[in-house]
C-alpha cells in the first residue's frame, strides 16, 4: 500500500502541474448564470403595429428560459414565438396588436431571459423578419439587442 502511495502522490501532482501549464480553466465549466436581453425596433415615424423577428447565439451555451413583452403598453403581453425552435436554441417571436396608440421611433419590444451555460460570454444574432402598420403597410424598421438594464424602462413599475 505504501509503494502505491509514492507513486501516486507525485503521479497527481505532475498531471495538477501539466494542466496549470496548459491554461486549466480555473472556473467549472457547469457555471451557470442568468441574463436578460432586450430586443429593440426602430420604426422611425412609423406607428408599429405587428413585427416578427427572430434571434439565436452564435457563440456560447445558451437556453432560451423567459419571454416577456415590450414596454409600451400596446406590446406589454409577453408576444408569441414558436416553442418548437426552443430545441433547436433558436426563438422566432411575433406580435400584433389592434390598439389605437401605438409605438414609433425605437421602443423595447421584448425581453428574452437566458440561462448562460460555461464561460464563453454569448454574442446572439438578430433578424428582422416583419414590421408593419395599423393598415398592413411594410416598415423598414431597424431592430437591435442589448444586456437589459435594471432600472425599469418607462412605462414599468418599479
Amino acid at each position: 500500500m505504501r509503494r502505491l502511495a509514492i507513486i501516486l502522490v507525485p503521479l497527481f501532482a505532475a498531471v495538477a502541474s501539466f494542466a496549470q501549464e496548459r491554461g486549466a480553466p480555473q472556473e467549472p465549466a457547469s457555471r451557470v448564470r442568468f441574463e436578460a436581453v432586450d430586443v429593440f425596433i426602430d420604426s422611425h415615424e412609423q406607428p408599429l403595429a405587428a413585427y416578427q423577428f427572430e434571434l439565436f447565439a452564435t457563440t456560447g451555451n445558451v437556453k432560451i428560459v423567459g419571454v416577456e413583452g415590450g414596454e409600451h403598453p400596446a406590446f406589454h403581453e409577453p408576444p408569441y414565438y414558436d416553442p418548437a425552435a426552443l430545441t433547436q436554441d433558436r426563438i422566432i417571436i411575433a406580435a400584433f396588436s389592434t390598439a389605437t396608440e401605438l409605438p414609433s421611433g425605437r421602443t423595447r419590444v421584448a425581453r428574452l431571459h437566458m440561462q448562460v451555460n460555461g464561460a464563453v460570454e454569448p454574442q446572439y444574432k438578430l433578424r428582422l423578419i416583419a414590421s408593419a402598420t395599423q393598415d398592413g403597410g411594410a416598415i423598414a424598421a431597424e431592430i437591435e439587442y442589448a444586456p437589459a438594464s435594471t432600472a425599469p424602462s418607462a412605462g414599468e413599475k418599479e
